[in-house]
């Protein structure tokens, strides 16, 4: 069941550059929180090694040439 959370007295400068943000992601200031609380959790947690094979997975890599491709393409673009 979910559960509902209060934050009180957020300093107004704080509260417009969550706004602002929230605006950015095209969030809802609620939905912006939510995004800040779940990779502030989960990030700690890192992945399991099922969760790496799926992410690997997901980029349709087949041979290593591919990776070094597309490891060649992200740093050219910086």
């Amino acid at each position: 069941m979910p559960v509902n959370l209060s934050i009180k007295n957020v300093p107004d400068d704080l509260a417009d550059l969550l706004r602002g943000r929230a605006a950015v992601n095209h969030r809802s200031l609620q939905g912006e929180l939510m995004a800040i609380l779940e990779d502030a959790v989960r990030a700690g947690r890192g992945l399991t090694p099922a969760e790496v094979l799926m992410e690997v997975r997901k980029l349709g890599l087949r041979t290593p040439a591919e990776s070094v491709t597309l490891v060649r393409q992200a740093r050219d673009a910086r």
